[in-house]
C-alpha cells in the first residue's frame, strides 16, 4: 500500500540557498579561492540543466519502474528495517555507479561534468550532467524496485541520498567527529575524491557512507600536508557550459573515429585516458608513475643519509 511521503526537494532548495550564501560569505574572509565568478555561473547553469532533465525523465522513469514492480521478487512493507535496508542498498548502488563512472569512458563522459571545476564549494554539488541523472535513477536504482522495495520509498531514499551529498562539497567544514569520519562521507573525504593529486585519484566514491570505500579498498584520508588540487588531469581552462558538457563526448568520438577497428570498442568501455598507442595515461598509470617516483626519491634519500653517516664517521 502506497503512502504519502514529504517532498524533500521543497525543503532542500531553501536550505541550499541559505547554505550557499553562508559559505560565500565565509569564503570572502577565509578562502577566496573557493569561488570564481565565471565558474559559479557555469555550475549554476549545469545544476539547472540537470534539474530540468530530472523533471523530463521523471515521468519515463516512473512508468518503467511501475511496470518493473510486476516482476518484483518480494512485496516489502514500510517497516523501519525495510527503510534501513533500502537506504543501505541504495547507497551501495550509488557507490557502484560512481565507481563505474570513473572506470568506463562513456559513463565518465557524463560524470566528468561534475569534476570539471577547479574550485570546490557547495555550488559544485549542483554541477551535474543531465544524462547521468537518467542512468542513476533508472539503470542502477531499478534493482531496488525489482527486489521489492516500495517505489515511493525508493524515490524518497534516492532523493535523500542526493540531498545528503550536497553538504560534502564544502571547503568550509574541515573535520567532523571521528565516528562520523569513520562511517559517513564527509567534506574531507569528498575533497579527496575531487582532487587530481596522483595519490587521490579514483578514491572515496561513497555517497552517504564511506564504509564501502573502506571495504573495497578505495578509501584515502585527506592529508593536510598534501592539499587537494581540484579539476581534471587535463584541465579545461574555459568557462563554457557547452565545453563542460560535450568536451569528453567529442574527444571520445574523435578517438573512435581515428582508431583501428580492433581498438574502437575499447575507447568506449576502457578507462578514461586509455590509448592504444600509449600516448596518454589512465589514472592507474598516473598513480604507478607517481609511486615509482616516490620509491626512487626514497632510495635517493636513503643513499644521501648513508653518505652523511659515512662522512660523520
Amino acid at each position: 500500500m502506497a503512502i504519502n511521503l514529504p517532498d524533500l526537494v521543497s525543503f532542500a532548495i531553501p536550505a541550499f540557498i541559505i547554505l550557499i550564501c553562508a559559505e560565500m560569505i565565509w569564503a570572502q574572509r577565509y578562502s577566496k579561492s573557493s569561488y570564481h565568478p565565471d565558474d559559479l555561473i557555469v555550475s549554476m547553469l549545469l545544476g539547472m540543466t540537470a534539474f530540468f532533465a530530472g523533471l523530463f525523465f521523471a515521468g519515463k522513469v516512473h512508468s518503467i519502474s511501475s511496470f518493473a514492480m510486476y516482476f518484483r521478487l518480494l512485496n516489502l512493507s514500510y517497516a523501519w528495517w525495510v527503510w534501513a535496508l533500502c537506504i543501505i542498498a541504495d547507497d551501495f548502488l550509488h557507490y557502484a555507479l560512481h565507481r563505474v563512472s570513473h572506470r568506463v569512458r562513456f559513463l565518465w563522459a557524463s560524470h566528468v561534468v561534475h569534476h570539471s571545476s577547479q574550485h570546490f564549494n557547495l555550488v559544485v554539488g549542483l554541477r551535474q550532467s543531465a544524462s547521468i541523472v537518467f542512468a542513476s535513477a533508472l539503470i542502477f536504482r531499478l534493482p531496488l524496485v525489482l527486489i521489492g522495495f516500495p517505489l515511493e520509498m525508493v524515490v524518497f531514499v534516492i532523493t535523500g541520498n542526493q540531498i545528503y551529498q550536497f553538504w560534502t562539497h564544502s571547503d568550509a567544514v574541515r573535520q567532523c567527529p571521528r565516528w562520523i569520519e569513520f562511517a559517513f562521507c564527509t567534506p574531507s573525504h569528498h575533497r579527496v575524491h575531487h582532487a587530481v593529486n596522483p595519490e587521490y585519484l579514483d578514491r572515496n566514491y561513497g555517497g552517504v557512507f564511506i564504509i564501502w570505500d573502506r571495504i573495497f579498498g578505495t578509501f584515502h584520508p585527506e592529508d593536510d600536508e598534501n592539499p587537494p588540487r581540484y579539476g581534471l588531469v587535463q584541465q579545461l581552462g574555459r568557462f563554457n557550459i557547452l565545453v563542460c558538457i560535450f568536451h569528453e563526448w567529442a574527444a571520445m568520438l574523435a578517438d573512435i573515429w581515428r582508431a583501428p577497428w580492433r581498438y574502437k570498442s575499447a575507447y568506449i568501455f576502457a578507462p578514461p585516458g586509455w590509448c592504444h598507442d600509449g600516448s596518454r595515461e589512465t589514472s592507474d598509470q598516473i598513480k604507478e608513475r607517481w609511486q615509482g617516483y616516490q620509491r626512487r626519491a626514497g632510495q635517493k634519500s636513503q643513499a644521501m643519509e648513508k653518505i652523511d653517516d659515512e662522512r660523520s664517521a
